[in-house]
């Protein structure tokens, strides 16, 4: 017995030596205190992001061993993947479903990060990586979307190619590029798809590690609301199980409203992309419907040129706002209401759109 101690102590100390990890640190970030307002879903919604974000990966590797990144086969594949496949048309129908979810979490994630003021000063920096991961994951959308080879989803990357053409200055060469070439073609469906399963996942895995890296750096805002009395030692809990425990929960109850949206609401198959023929009516999907909406009141320069105007006041929100505090003592206060107008809005266009026909 003694003899099977000693060898099983050796064999760790052998892993210690080929592995030199200090697992101090592992027990101490277990040990970390984590605000009281965390308990609350909505105050980490982080977590659902990340969780929906490995949902897309794991599904994303199985779809890529049945799609055929061709124009010509493309199509094929994706009905063979939805039809012929064993569980293809689940596996398919979780992807679409767990890149509406993540859409979804991250708009209500940067929502709550500006209504309770989490951007303001010293987390500026991490403001913005957070709307660069909300353009990268519409932009997983989007490529995801039209590597579907539908017509709507052929049409829809036409008409974005458009819309990357009325950028100012650099708009024919983001075009171009995005193209191929001079039009939508095999080109097109290539890149698209390369984007989609190597640059896009590698700039979203940085940016989370960095955004992550940002919030161990400065911790939790910690909130106190009006009213509410909080004994001093129920002020904070550990990071694990308790915290853990919870975001696994969170996990399980998204996978099981996934499977149910799977099951109810499958993955659909349209017609094939055909460049001869444009459809009576092109719509992309939801998370796009305020821009296509603005582009029907507008035009193709001016919705470009405006929903550009706007994203960069979102992005440098932060330092605007703190700018505006040095002229005017009470520029915090124009927060909310700017935030409230500017969801309005974006909720009028996207509703119109859904309901136009």
């Amino acid at each position: 017995m003694a003899n099977s101690k000693g060898n099983s102590s050796t064999l760790l100390d052998r892993l210690g030596e080929m592995f030199p990890f200090d697992w101090e640190l592992v027990r101490h970030a277990g040990a970390e205190p984590v605000p009281y307002h965390l308990k609350k879903w909505w105050f980490c919604l982080g977590g659902t992001v990340l969780y929906l974000f490995v949902v897309q990966v794991i599904t994303g590797i199985a779809l890529t061993f049945y799609y055929v990144p061709s124009a010509a086969e493309a199509y094929q594949s994706v009905a063979m993947i939805t039809q012929e496949i064993r569980f293809g048309w689940f596996i398919r129908s979780l992807h679409k479903w767990s890149a509406n979810c993540m859409i979804i979490a991250v708009f209500l994630h940067m929502l709550r990060v500006y209504f309770t003021g989490g951007y303001r000063r010293p987390r500026q920096l991490n403001w913005c990586i957070g709307f660069m991961l909300l353009g990268v994951t519409l932009t997983f959308g989007f490529t995801g979307y039209s590597l579907v080879y539908e017509q709507l989803s052929f049409w829809g990357a036409t008409v974005a190619c458009n819309l990357a053409d009325a950028v100012p200055i650099i708009g024919p060469t983001i075009g171009t590029f995005m193209r191929g070439g001079a039009e939508i073609g095999p080109n097109t469906l290539t890149r698209f798809y390369v984007l989609h399963i190597a640059f896009l996942p590698t700039l979203a895995l940085l940016l989370i590690g960095l955004h992550v890296l940002l919030i161990r750096l400065h911790g939790v805002t910690e909130f106190h609301f009006e009213g509410e009395s909080v004994p001093e030692r129920e002020r904070h809990f550990r990071f694990w199980p308790d915290h853990a425990t919870t975001e696994l929960l969170i996990g399980v109850l998204m996978m099981y409203l996934l499977t149910i949206m799977a099951l109810v609401f499958p993955a659909g198959l349209g017609e094939p992309a055909n460049p001869n023929v444009t459809p009576d009516h092109i719509k992309p999907e939801w998370y796009f419907y305020f821009s296509f909406r603005l582009l029907k009141l507008t035009s193709l320069k001016v919705s470009v040129v405006f929903t550009m105007f706007l994203g960069a006041i979102v992005f440098f929100w932060p330092f605007i706002e703190e700018r505006l505090s040095r002229v005017y003592k009470d520029a915090d206060r124009i927060a909310v209401p700017v935030g409230v107008l500017a969801f309005l809005g974006f909720l009028v266009l996207t509703v119109w759109e859904s309901m136009a026909h």
